[in-house]
């Protein structure tokens, strides 16, 4: 049986489930990626705390969006319009999480739809997002998006030395026809 599923645009109160979703998706994406000790000191409250102060500025240039099964958020994406373009495109998928149980159902495909359609409406052209070298799945779920390989680069992140590519869509309305394919 399928279960039904609902997105819609964040809210305030949503910060401790979207923080939730967050860190149990890094400890199992990134286990293996990221020490062991890292990913087991990371802690909701941190995480919820940072995602209240998204979540309350209510910025026009940015869109957090949920995805609920039974009532219970399983994931979320946020998306932000770029201060200065970066290789030629305007925002950015600034994060896609989803529940371990929640991945491979489309709710991914989904939410990408809604951040760029969200920001096709305020006027970006296209999108980019970040995602760590070693992390196939999560490339391979890109690329099927048909998204560009921009550049592959290190950089530090809580004083880890990682590699990132970065993806782009130069076109936000083909994205979203492909998301809904």
């Amino acid at each position: 049986m399928v279960v039904p599923i609902a997105i819609r645009e964040a809210v305030t109160d949503d910060a401790t489930a979207i923080a939730a979703v967050r860190v149990e998706s890094w400890r199992a994406s990134y286990r293996g990626i990221f020490p062991d000790a890292y990913l087991d000191g990371m802690r909701i409250e941190d995480s919820a705390i940072m995602w209240k102060r998204v979540l309350s500025v209510r910025s026009k240039r940015a869109s957090v969006f949920v995805v609920e099964r039974d009532r219970l958020i399983v994931g979320f994406a946020a998306g932000k319009a770029l201060e200065e373009p970066r290789f030629g495109i305007d925002a950015e998928l600034a994060a896609l999480y989803l529940l371990p149980d929640a991945q491979r159902q489309g709710i991914g495909t989904q939410l990408v739809k809604c951040v760029a359609q969200f920001h096709e409406a305020k006027g970006a052209t296209g999108l980019l997002t970040w995602v760590l070298s070693e992390h196939k799945a999560a490339r391979h779920f890109y690329e099927q998006l048909n998204a560009e390989l921009l550049i592959e680069q290190s950089f530090t992140w809580d004083e880890l030395e990682l590699m990132e590519v970065g993806y782009g869509w130069r076109d936000l309305q083909a994205l979203a026809n492909r998301c809904s394919k």
